[in-house]
């Protein structure tokens, strides 16, 4: 494709316009815009082109007037003498979408300076306006006889010869040529098939990742007999939805996030959730305790008097492997009746995670993608997950080793899987791993949250975690957030107390109702071959009557081989 568009063909050779000539506005006139950031030339970035002729101006770069433009690509017309400004975007090979404005170009507020100075031989004025809170510098000539701009603004002014964002971010023209074209067809506005300006934008954001759409407003509740359908599968009473998924084989340099939204169905309380992929490499998975019994998974007993289904890494069996901890709020969507002054509730909670460091796990494989929300309300929550695919962003790494260690969080609650209560003796939670080969730079992911929900408990009460390597003790920290109050409009189902505080205010152990909890990264430096044993300890509250604490932690090694 030499151009997008059939109605400019070039087919003759260009000739370089000379400094200082009228141009004719009969003719037509490629100008190359370099750009340049704090005086250090981009060469390496796509120049800008402006394509000027006497019933359009076209705003394009050099790699798709050359045929070779990276979907999806957008290109700016202006329709002369009429003002109206199309916008055209290519997302891929079939696929082409149009909006047009026609108070664009005639709104802008420019205004016009006494500064002066010489480009490519003309003289030049100066012109200011701003644009979102940046400060744009138009510097034109109308010595040229013709109206042209890298960009949409200024188009009305003359020959824009540089635009300057900031101060520091340039597009600066370096050359003017004619264009014999003796075969041009006049660009026909009306013959395009238009959108509206936020419909187009939305279908060209959109069309610069992938998005894999997981579940879809499905509920999470909990029932006596849950019933599964052909690809969404529901256990433990439906507090678990599970899919099995096929994720596209790509290059390492992704950045991969997910998307879930959330609100009540029901289920007036904040609740703790999880989206996860359960790991089918071993002899046993958390898929065979779904569908059969908690009491296949294998058993962690640290000496306490309880036995722990499925929470450690052994030779038959990977625990799950947790994307995203979320915790729903007070009843958000259902409970928007509960009116109170100048508190207008939010419809749903949308979360987003970046999770580009577990992707090397599933790229290019089929894997059991799972949601759990634990709940015992019939009517529950409602949820939809996407995980988007972004090019780009992440430096490429070398081998990874992606290695599951543990996650405590009970995602079989409601069907006899314990509560995370094995902190209660100095043990805590230990687990053995061997590396076949020495791992440079291993990093713990560690996500952690405390739970126990009355005054001494957990949930309320900061207490350190610990993590040991080997019998060392290698990081500590208190989990806490102190910012649960920001959320209140996501909680109108909170209690209020006398103090004049919701319970959503409160400060907790590494959650709020409505958030997501961040993992943190915990350097383990070089790890040999051979097996290495990791500990958490946690000095968890003790229990009061019916009430005890407990503490969701998942931990993942990362390193390179």
């Amino acid at each position: 494709m030499k151009y997008i568009y059939s109605f400019l063909l070039l087919l003759s050779i260009p000739v370089l316009v000379a400094a200082q000539q009228k141009l004719k506005p009969t003719n037509h006139y490629k100008i190359t815009y370099w750009r340049s950031a704090d005086g250090k030339p981009k060469e390496d970035r796509n120049p800008v082109i402006s394509i000027v002729g006497p019933n359009q101006n076209i705003v394009t770069t050099a790699s798709i007037f050359e045929g070779n433009g990276r979907y999806p690509f957008e290109q700016s017309i202006i329709e002369k003498p009429s003002n109206i400004l199309f916008q055209i975007a290519d997302l891929n090979k079939q696929t082409q979408i149009a909006t047009a404005d026609s108070t664009a170009i005639s709104k802008q507020i420019i205004e016009i300076t006494n500064e002066t100075k010489q480009i490519l031989g003309y003289n030049c004025k100066k012109a200011t306006t701003v644009v979102n809170s940046n400060r744009i510098d138009l510097w034109f000539t109308t010595e040229a006889g013709i109206k042209a701009a890298p960009t949409v603004l200024g188009q009305n002014l003359g020959l824009v010869l540089e635009q300057v964002r900031n101060g520091n971010s340039y597009l600066t023209a370096t050359s003017i040529k004619d264009i014999k074209a003796t075969d041009v067809k006049d660009f026909k506005g009306s013959k395009l098939k238009l959108t509206d300006a936020l419909s187009y934008k939305d279908l060209l954001w959109k069309s610069r990742f992938t998005t894999l759409k997981i579940f879809e407003n499905e509920t999470i509740n909990f029932i006596d007999k849950p019933q599964s359908n052909d690809s969404i599968f529901r256990f433990a009473g439906g507090t678990v939805i599970v899919r099995k998924v096929k994720f596209p084989s790509i290059e390492s340099t992704q950045n991969v996030f997910a998307d879930l939204t959330e609100q009540s169905n029901g289920d007036a309380y904040d609740r703790t959730g999880s989206v996860f992929i359960i790991p089918t490499d071993k002899k046993i998975s958390l898929m065979d305790a779904l569908k059969n019994s908690v009491k296949v998974l294998p058993i962690y007993d640290n000496g306490n008097g309880k036995q722990y289904q499925g929470v450690t890494a052994t030779q038959d069996f990977t625990p799950v492997v947790e994307l995203m901890r979320f915790f729903t709020p007070f009843g958000v969507g259902k409970y928007n009746n509960l009116k109170l002054k100048d508190k207008s509730w939010a419809e749903q909670v949308f979360y987003r995670q970046d999770i580009s460091e577990l992707f090397p796990l599933f790229n290019g494989k089929e894997v059991w993608v799972a949601v759990f929300i634990g709940n015992y309300d019939k009517g529950g929550h409602k949820v939809s997950l996407n995980i988007t695919l972004h090019n780009g962003g992440r430096q490429k790494p070398e081998k990874e080793i992606i290695m599951p260690l543990f996650n405590t969080t009970n995602v079989m609650e409601m069907a006899g899987q314990e509560y995370a209560t094995m902190f209660s003796i100095e043990k805590g939670l230990e687990v053995s791993f061997t590396l076949d080969k020495d791992v440079k730079n291993a990093k713990l992911r560690y996500t952690t949250t405390g739970h126990g929900g009355w005054g001494n408990g957990d949930e309320f009460v900061p207490k350190k975690n610990s993590i040991w390597l080997d019998g060392k003790e290698t990081f500590s920290f208190v989990p806490w957030r102190q910012d649960c109050g920001s959320y209140r409009l996501s909680n109108p189902a909170s209690g209020n107390f006398e103090t004049g505080l919701s319970s959503s205010d409160l400060s907790r152990s590494n959650w709020c109702p409505g958030t997501v909890t961040n993992p943190n990264f915990i350097d383990l430096g070089d790890l040999k071959a051979g097996t290495h044993t990791i500990k958490v300890s946690i000095p968890m509250g003790k229990p009061e009557g019916g009430s005890s604490s407990a503490w969701n932690v998942s931990g993942i090694l990362i390193g390179k081989e």
